[in-house]
């Protein structure tokens, strides 16, 4: 049994030794069963919320409403969810009331997909009345009970299946398959941001490529951000070999391919965060420019090394050729560089203006963007009184140009 749940074990047992039934849930047991990685462990249990927190010292109310509660044992923190039943859901998503019940097979019945809806005991024994291991075995993705319905209840299941098939490389089910496509429609009723946070796992998955091409047969991908949007684009990316890509590498990669007239505006509605979005369109400029040109010193150093990387890359499989590590090679040309960053600089802004005495402005920062050029050109070394007598010699010409006019 994996480490997670063997230092979870106790939790369960302290329930149990008060008269309750618990049990491990969820993302957890399937993954073990898959034998991934696991990284959080989540215990449902017989036991009211009221009734956790007087098994236990230390609690916190995560979710008090929805029947989870934050327990703290040996300094880790361990989410424990009241079995439940939920009523009619609202806006697609939300379950209009919960309610406390005392059955397992009913709580892991209002869950999505049948390799989410198993539990294990502490001894490592599974409770499985969906058939989630057979579905395992299928490598299937099957709703619990009504594909219809689990999706009409919440519609950000759609994305999960999707993501699903990213992760784990799994199919969809016939039906679950069929209800997606009809209901793909629905996704337009979810908060923007959930969206977002599931492509983002999508994105990341081994699987990818599988999941864009089923996402574009159900027309799922019609309720994605616009540039992902135009069938083209997923089109291409699938013909692409991008498995090597990351979630950003393909946000850049659709950015590129979609030719949208107004990026900014399309992430800042997609909610993305201010930072990713300025990095994203910084990459933009500088893959735009490389497709047709050779970097130069100064246009790497402009870059900077992480975007140079993600560049890079985007060059070689918009080539249709899988990506080599070219990290080592970029380290190699920044090494040679004399400076990597302004702030190697051997002078600064107020250094200038006090050696030519005038009134700060814009002109401040063109002239060190010279400087900068003119060393990692190897025409000016950076050296103080060398960059001193450079700046004399540009503050004479231009007094000359000045004079002229």
């Amino acid at each position: 049994m994996d480490r997670l749940f063997i230092e979870a074990k106790p939790v369960i047992q302290q329930l149990k030794n008060a008269g309750y039934e618990a049990y491990y849930v969820g993302g957890a047991v399937r993954d073990y069963l898959l034998k991934r990685e696991i990284h959080d462990i989540d215990i449902a249990t017989s036991a009211t919320p009221l009734e956790i927190k007087s098994v236990f010292p230390t609690t916190v109310d995560v979710g008090i409403e929805h029947g989870t509660i934050l327990v703290i044992y040996e300094k880790k923190g361990y989410e424990i969810t009241t079995f439940r039943a939920e009523t009619k859901y609202i806006d697609f998503r939300r379950p209009e009331d919960v309610m406390f019940i005392r059955s397992l097979k009913e709580d892991l019945q209002r869950r999505d997909f049948t390799i989410n809806a198993m539990a294990m005991d502490e001894e490592g024994n599974i409770i499985d009345p969906f058939n989630g291991q057979e579905d395992i075995k299928k490598k299937c993705i099957k709703t619990v009970g009504s594909p219809t319905e689990r999706f009409g209840e919440d519609a950000l299941r759609l994305m999960r299946a999707v993501r699903f098939v990213s992760q784990l490389g799994f199919k969809l089910d016939m039906g679950t398959e069929e209800a997606l496509i009809e209901q793909a429609p629905l996704l337009q009723y979810i908060a923007i941001e959930r969206i977002l946070m599931e492509m983002e796992k999508l994105l990341t998955g081994k699987y990818v490529k599988q999941a864009l091409k089923i996402a574009r047969k159900t027309q799922l991908h019609e309720y994605w951000p616009a540039i992902f949007k135009q069938d083209h684009v997923i089109d291409q990316i699938v013909e692409m070999p991008i498995e090597e890509l990351d979630n950003r590498h393909l946000w850049l990669l659709a950015l590129y391919l979609c030719k949208t007239e107004e990026p900014q505006k399309q992430f800042k509605k997609w909610k993305m965060p201010m930072k990713e979005i300025k990095k994203l369109l910084r990459a933009l400029t500088f893959l735009n420019w490389r497709m047709n040109s050779k970097w130069t010193n100064v246009q790497l150093y402009r870059a900077g090394k992480e975007i140079a990387v993600m560049v890079e890359k985007l060059v070689q499989v918009l080539q249709y050729e899988k990506p080599q590590s070219i990290e080592a090679i970029i380290d190699k040309k920044f090494a040679e560089f004399p400076i990597t960053d302004r702030s190697h600089l051997a002078i600064t802004g107020t250094d200038i203006l006090e050696w030519t005495e005038q009134t700060p402005g814009p002109w401040v920062s063109q002239l060190l963007n010279q400087l900068e050029e003119e060393i990692l050109n190897k025409n000016l070394p950076n050296e103080r009184e060398m960059i001193r007598r450079w700046v004399k010699g540009w503050e004479n010409q231009s007094r000359d140009k000045c004079s002229k006019h």
